[in-house]
């Protein structure tokens, strides 16, 4: 029981230092690049970011506002834990951009676009990794995608399509350009700190010599394997047999070395690899760690 408390302690703590520095990160993209040069971002703080720009309403005051219906239907879609730490995180980074003062890094479009994107996606990242969310629209998104059948990326880019072309009508053509080029740098690092460069793959192996691959994952790479018993068909009469399939997770790195080092063993091997968003337990090298 006690270690039980102690686990929920430290990942309690872990959550509480990501969202803060995503806190400041986003603080920082917002009050030391976008608002120097009215530049907006996408979802849920492009449209804060919008407002603030065409209205006298500040910025801190629309961060809380735009996504309380997002909160919302967090809790009702995903949880009360993720409902009040996304609820105590909005309200921190509204508290930081009203009351802190951030300088203003530079004047250049693009240094502005590009950095004031890549801080406020690390900011969003963040945020994620520690539970919660700064940004509500992938919220919306999951539940637009649920109702209406859709992915959660077509949902996202119509929501920004919205939104840029609005950037286009109020402000002008060539800020929403720019915008856009926020949005890119901000999402690109937001895959970058949700997925890291050691992002896994997942990695199914078919194979009559599946006893030599098994040895050579866990020997050679270092590496846990999961086996389980399946039939293979071919041919036209759908001929089938017995086959052992090995699945094992390596990092996006490791990828080559383990395709190589199959094929030493059996090139025809069938090999089915798709990506992984994260592991926990087993052998998989941890981020950060070397091997």
């Amino acid at each position: 029981m006690k270690h039980h408390q102690k686990t929920k302690i430290k990942r309690h703590i872990k959550d509480f230092i990501l969202i803060v520095s995503g806190i400041f990160s986003a603080a920082l993209g917002f009050k030391g690049f976008l608002l120097t040069n009215h530049f907006i971002d996408g979802g849920a703080t492009g449209i804060s970011l919008l407002i603030s720009v065409i209205t006298p309403i500040p910025l801190y005051m629309l961060i809380v506002a735009i996504n309380i219906p997002f909160i919302i239907l967090g809790y009702n879609i995903i949880g009360k834990a993720f409902a009040i730490k996304t609820t105590l995180a909005i309200i921190g980074l509204a508290l930081v951009v009203g009351t802190v003062t951030f300088p203003n890094v530079t004047d250049d479009n693009l240094l502005v676009a590009v950095f004031g994107g890549f801080f406020l996606g690390a900011g969003i990242g963040l945020s994620v990794r520690g539970g919660a969310v700064i940004d509500g629209t992938e919220v919306l998104a999951i539940y637009l995608s649920r109702k209406f059948g859709t992915t959660i990326g077509d949902i996202i880019i119509v929501i920004n399509v919205v939104i840029f072309s609005a950037a286009a009508y109020f402000l002008t053509i060539e800020i929403a350009l720019y915008s856009m080029i926020t949005y890119l740098a901000a999402s690109k690092t937001l895959d970058f700190i949700i997925d890291g460069i050691e992002e896994y793959m997942g990695v199914t192996i078919v194979s009559p010599k599946s006893e030599a691959i098994k040895k050579l994952i866990i020997e050679v790479l270092g590496h846990g394997v999961t086996t389980y018993k399946g039939k293979s068909g071919y041919g036209k009469n759908g001929e089938s047999g017995n086959v052992e399939i090995v699945y094992t997770v390596v990092t996006r790195l490791e990828l080559n070395r383990l395709k190589s080092e199959i094929e030493k063993v059996d090139e025809h091997a069938f090999v089915i690899i798709s990506s992984v968003r994260d592991t926990k337990g087993g052998m998989v090298p941890k981020r950060g760690l070397k091997y």
